[in-house]
């Protein structure tokens, strides 16, 4: 009689990664693990506290204690599901309410005694990016398509067509700011819903008309509130399609939540107490969105930004790696002599390659960063060569740069503007997922890959040898090979000088 105990053992199992990816968000966090078999993602669990971080921010732009405390008991449950995860193979990102928090550095700090995982804060463009890719790769459509993500702080439009997407704009309104501004107390009068309705509109007027002129054959709508609005609006009519959503459907909402004048007697059937306070804000920012934009129905998707950052953090998804392609277009847009940052970056390669182990920085993120850094060190040089490292620092950290966080970008621009001349420590700005260290010794790299092709001029250099001891940087050329060459040796003395800054001793061997 076969034994259930050795039924599956003649059975083989496919590679599988096991991946999470958290999105920090205004209104709530939302954690969901999966695995990767065959290229596909197989969703193994979820998790979404409420937390309404963006209810803590004041004017100044401040988050109360009481609202960084509940993140960080939130972070706590969700440390709990991803016990036993590497840090690869957990992503968190962090959107509007950490993006404008003036006192977010300080949040992520007691985040790392609870959570152990880096939390990366990206940009408003970025959100987008990632919420296209994860209606992508869930949702086909012939043709452009709408996406819009209504979140706590943020509402987020794109324009695509299949991976790829066209324009992306990230508009501050969302369901808890509007809530705060227009509904407090849970008032839900018909006054309010107009003032928050045409305030939406009025963000919308930087983009309505391009928008539209563009167009799009195919609209979807993500995230909680509009699956909330989908699913009630579902409900009102049986004729209606399921999970889709009409202008009509929308008022007929509004005029039931005015009906019950509070969100407290608002009784709505599928409507959670949790989504009560907020679902009035988000209401009124969606008939916003159809009436600005024209838009005649919207259908749901189901996934969105977490299931972005899933695809992405599996190499045999994605479609292409849109670091290199931010990078390729920025050196387009800026004139980047290419053959010059090709040099810079192979000897800064070559140094690192020699000093990664014993200096502590073997991590494909630090080598990635510095990388790009090489690349586009010199994209200042269309401002005006004088002060080159300071034009290229202030456009590397203003641009838009998708695939980048906020601190990776910062990084970036920190780099680029400290590849030369002095060093000043008081401006490089505080970091919480690289340390100091690190910071400084991609800086000296880069430095030194900028010093040592100051010729601009391929096949001149020698093979170098870089080593370090503690604090030492000793440098060694071929025997002779720096006499005759005055400028350079004197451009070499200089760099001692500078690196003193970063509390490292150059020496030549």
């Amino acid at each position: 009689m076969p034994s259930v105990k050795s039924a599956f053992d003649s059975v083989e199992e496919r590679d599988t990664a096991h991946v999470a990816a958290l999105d920090i968000g205004s209104n709530s966090f939302h954690l969901v693990v999966a695995r990767i078999v065959a290229d596909s993602v197989q969703i193994l669990h979820r998790l979404k506290p409420k937390v309404r971080l963006a209810d803590g921010l004041d004017k100044e732009g401040k988050l109360s204690e009481a609202s960084m405390q509940r993140g960080l008991d939130a972070l706590k449950v969700v440390a709990e599901s991803l016990q036993g995860f590497d840090n690869k193979n957990v992503r968190v990102v962090a959107t509007h309410a950490l993006r404008k928090a003036s006192n977010a550095k300080e949040f992520i700090k007691r985040a790392k005694s609870v959570f152990p995982f880096p939390i990366e804060v990206i940009s408003g463009v970025e959100e987008a990016r990632l919420i296209y890719q994860g209606v992508a790769h869930t949702n086909h459509q012939d043709g452009k398509r709408l996406v819009v993500d209504i979140g706590g702080g943020s509402t987020e439009f794109i324009i695509g067509e299949g991976f790829e997407p066209d324009i992306l704009r990230s508009v501050q309104m969302g369901c808890v700011s509007y809530t705060n501004k227009y509904f407090k107390h849970g008032d839900l009068k018909r006054k309010c819903f107009d003032k928050a309705i045409t305030a939406a509109q009025q963000a919308l007027e930087l983009i309505d008309k391009k928008y539209k002129n563009i167009g799009w054959q195919a609209c979807i709508g993500t995230s909680g509130t509009i699956k909330v609005i989908i699913e009630l609006a579902s409900r009102l009519d049986e004729n209606n399609r399921e999970n889709q959503v009409s202008l009509s459907d929308l008022y007929t909402l509004m005029e039931l939540a005015c009906a019950a004048g509070n969100s407290e007697a608002l009784a709505l059937d599928g409507l959670s107490e949790d989504r009560k306070p907020v679902f009035a804000a988000g209401l009124a920012i969606l008939i916003g969105v159809f009436k600005s934009l024209d838009i005649s129905e919207m259908e749901l998707s189901s996934a969105a930004l977490r299931e972005g950052v899933l695809y992405e953090m599996e190499d045999n998804l994605k479609q292409v790696d849109i670091r290199q392609r931010s990078a390729e277009s920025l050196a387009t847009r800026y004139d980047v002599d290419v053959a010059h940052a090709k040099r810079v970056l192979g000897t800064t390669f070559d140094l690192y390659q020699q000093v990664k182990k014993p200096w502590k920085i073997d991590d494909p993120e630090l080598k990635n960063i510095l990388g790009w850094a090489a690349l586009l060190h010199e994209v200042g040089l269309q401002i005006n060569t004088r002060g080159i490292q300071r034009h290229s620092g202030y456009i590397l950290q203003n641009i838009d740069l998708p695939g980048f966080s906020q601190e990776q970008q910062t990084l970036l621009s920190s780099l680029a503007r400290f590849h030369r001349k002095k060093i000043k420590l008081v401006e490089l700005p505080e970091f919480t997922t690289f340390n100091q260290d690190q910071v400084y010794k991609l800086i000296a790299l880069l430095r030194l890959g900028v010093l040592l092709n100051i010729k601009r001029q391929d096949g001149i250099l020698p093979k170098i040898c870089l080593s370090t001891s503690d604090s030492d940087l000793n440098i060694q050329f071929p025997e002779n090979w720096l006499q005759g060459k005055p400028v350079f040796s004197a451009d070499i003395e200089n760099e001692k000088r500078y690196l003193k800054e970063l509390k490292f001793n150059l020496q030549l061997d």
